[in-house]
C-alpha cells in the first residue's frame, strides 16, 4: 500500500488562505483561536470546553434518538469527554469521497487525543438543514474503464431542507449499470439497496450508508433537524437574533481584515443579511434585516418575535459551526478548504457568542490509484501535476514518452546543434554589426519553437498509432482528474469500494498522518 505526498500548493483551485492555514499558520493566526495543531493547542481548546452536566445529558439523549447504542455514546456521556467533529451535506450515495475522508480523519484524531490523555470521540454532523437540493441530488461514479458517469435523482423541490426530502426513484439501477465489471460492484450496490429505499428521507439514507461504510469506527451522527437538537441549538440562535447588529458589524470588519491580508471572504455578507433562516411549513426561508426587524415575503418580524421562536430558526453557513460547537464539547473540527476559510469569518461569532473555538484541522485528502494505473503513470513518466492542464495536454505529455528513442535523440541533437550554430554566428555577427543581435535571438527562438512543434506532432502521431496508449491516457485522466476535478471532489466513495472492496476504508484510515498537511496519493 504505497503512499506518497503532494503539497497542497501543487493542486488546482487551492486558495492562498487554505495553503497558509496548512503550511504557514503564523500568517493566519489572528483569524483562529488555535492556529497551531500541536498537542498544546488541543489541550488549550479542551480546557475551554465547559459543557454543563444537564447539557451533556440532553446531548446524549438526543443522539440516542437516531444512533444505535455504542461505546462512543457511553464515553460521550462521561464528564470531560470531548468531540472531534466533522460534517457534510447529505448528498446522494454519500456525496463526494472526501466525506468519508473527513469522518475517518475525525476518528483517527479522536483516537490519538485519547491516547494523549484527552478522551475524545468522533461525531459526524449531517447537514440536513441545507436547502439547496441541486447540490445534493446527484453524484458521480466511474465505470470499469474509469470513465465518469453522473447519477441524478430528479424531483421538484422548493426551499425544503434537503435532509427531510423523501427519496423518489433513487438511481440504483443506473448505479448498478455504471459499476458493472468492477470486482466488488455487487457489494457496493448492496449497500445502496439497503439504505436508499423509496420513501425514506435523504438524511436517513445518507446517514445509514455512512454507518455501514464506517461500521468499524463507531461515529455517532447528529441530525440538527431533530426536535431535541433544535432545542439545544436555540440559545445560540436566540443570541444571534438579539445581537445581530453587533455580530454583523464584527463579520463585516473581519471580511475587510481578510481582504487586506491578501485573502478572501468565503461567505459574502451584507448589512441586511441574517445569520439564520426561518423553518416554517416544511421550508427554510431566507430573512432580511430592515431597521432592526426582519422581513420575509412582505411579512415583518420583530427581533423579540424571532428570539421567542429560536427553536424554529436554522443557522446560515457562518453561524452553523458555532451552533454545532455550542451543542458538542468540540475540541477540534475537521474542515475542507472552503470550511476552513469561512471559519476565519465565523471566529468573530465564536468569540462573542461562545467565548471559545475548537482547533480547525484541514481534512486529509487522497488520490486513490490501483496498481495498474500506477504502473502506467511510471511507464509514461507523468506526475499528478501533469493531469491538471487538461486531457489533451496529458495525451501530449504521454505521447512524448512513446517517441522512439533514436528519434528523441535526433530531435535533442538538432536543438543542441541549432544552439551551437547560433552561438558561433553570434560572435561573428556582433563583430560585424551589434544591432543584429536582437534579430538573431528572435530567429533562434523561432527555430527552437519549430523544432519543438515537430517534436509535439511526432508525439501526437505516435499516440494515434498506439491505441493502447490512447486508452491508457483516457483511463488515467478519468480516474485522476475527471471533469477537471480532483477525484475526491467529484466521485463518490462507492466506485472505489466497487473496485477495491470495503477493506479500502481501513487502508485509508491507516494512511492518514495527523502531522502531515499534504495531499496523499494512495496506491491500493
Amino acid at each position: 500500500m504505497p503512499c506518497s505526498c503532494v503539497r497542497q500548493t501543487e493542486l488546482p483551485g487551492v486558495t492562498r488562505l487554505s495553503t497558509d492555514i496548512s503550511y504557514h499558520p503564523d500568517r493566519t493566526a489572528r483569524f483562529y483561536h488555535h492556529p497551531l495543531r500541536d498537542l498544546a493547542a488541543f489541550q488549550a481548546a479542551a480546557r475551554a470546553v465547559d459543557l454543563a452536566p444537564e447539557r451533556r445529558a440532553a446531548l446524549v439523549d438526543a443522539l440516542r434518538v437516531q444512533n444505535p447504542p455504542s461505546p462512543a455514546l457511553e464515553r460521550l456521556a462521561q464528564p470531560g469527554t470531548l468531540a472531534v467533529a466533522a460534517g457534510q451535506q447529505v448528498g446522494l450515495f454519500s456525496g463526494p469521497a472526501y466525506t468519508i475522508y473527513k469522518a475517518l480523519h475525525a476518528a483517527r484524531l479522536a483516537e490519538w487525543l485519547t491516547a494523549q490523555g484527552l478522551p475524545a470521540v468522533p461525531v459526524f454532523w449531517l447537514a440536513t438543514e441545507d436547502h439547496d437540493f441541486a447540490e445534493v441530488n446527484h453524484t458521480w461514479v466511474f465505470n470499469a474503464q474509469h470513465q465518469p458517469v453522473k447519477l441524478e435523482m430528479r424531483r421538484q423541490t422548493g426551499a425544503q431542507p434537503v435532509g427531510g426530502i423523501e427519496l423518489a426513484a433513487p438511481p440504483v439501477d443506473e448505479l448498478r449499470a455504471a459499476l458493472a465489471g468492477l470486482p466488488f460492484a455487487d457489494e457496493a450496490v448492496a449497500l445502496v439497496v439497503e439504505t436508499y429505499v423509496t420513501g425514506r428521507t435523504m438524511g436517513q439514507a445518507f446517514g445509514d450508508l455512512l454507518r455501514r461504510l464506517l461500521a468499524r469506527f463507531d461515529i455517532p451522527h447528529v441530525d440538527p433537524m431533530l426536535p431535541a437538537f433544535r432545542e439545544l441549538a436555540a440559545p445560540v440562535l436566540r443570541s444571534a437574533v438579539e445581537r445581530a447588529p453587533e455580530l454583523t458589524a464584527a463579520v463585516l470588519e473581519r471580511n475587510r481584515e481578510l481582504v487586506e491580508a491578501g485573502y478572501h471572504a468565503q461567505v459574502h455578507v451584507e448589512p441586511q443579511n441574517a445569520f439564520f433562516f426561518l423553518l416554517e411549513n416544511g421550508k427554510r426561508l431566507a430573512l432580511r434585516r430592515n431597521n432592526g426587524d426582519y422581513q420575509l415575503n412582505g411579512r415583518r418580524f420583530t427581533s423579540a418575535e424571532l428570539a421567542d421562536r429560536a427553536a424554529e430558526l436554522s443557522p446560515n453557513a457562518l453561524l452553523r459551526p458555532v451552533v454545532q460547537d455550542s451543542i458538542l464539547p468540540t475540541v477540534a473540527s475537521i474542515l475542507g478548504p472552503a470550511e476552513a476559510a469561512y471559519i476565519a469569518q465565523s471566529e468573530v461569532l465564536y468569540s462573542r457568542i461562545l467565548g471559545r473555538m475548537p482547533v480547525a484541522v484541514p481534512r486529509a485528502g487522497f488520490t486513490i490509484l490501483d496498481s495498474l494505473s500506477q504502473k502506467r503513470i511510471e511507464r509514461y513518466g507523468v506526475s499528478l501535476a501533469d493531469f491538471f492542464h487538461g486531457k489533451e495536454a496529458l495525451r501530449e505529455r504521454m505521447a512524448a514518452a512513446l517517441i522512439p528513442p533514436d528519434l528523441t535523440i535526433r530531435l535533442h541533437d538538432t536543438l543542441t546543434d541549432v544552439d551551437a550554430a547560433v552561438e558561433r554566428l553570434r560572435a561573428r555577427l556582433l563583430a560585424f554589426d551589434p544591432t543584429l543581435e536582437k534579430a538573431l535571438s528572435t530567429s533562434a527562438r523561432k527555430i527552437r519553437h519549430q523544432v519543438a512543434k515537430i517534436q509535439t506532432k511526432t508525439g501526437r502521431e505516435t499516440m494515434r498509432r498506439d491505441e493502447r496508449a490512447s486508452r491508457d491516457a483516457a483511463s488515467l485522466y478519468g480516474l485522476i482528474y475527471p471533469e477537471r476535478h480532483l477525484q475526491e471532489r467529484l466521485y463518490s466513495i462507492l466506485p472505489f469500494v466497487a473496485k477495491h472492496g470495503l477493506d479500502l476504508i481501513d487502508q485509508i484510515y491507516d494512511s492518514i498522518q495527523l502531522e502531515c498537511a499534504d495531499h496523499r496519493v494512495l496506491v491500493v
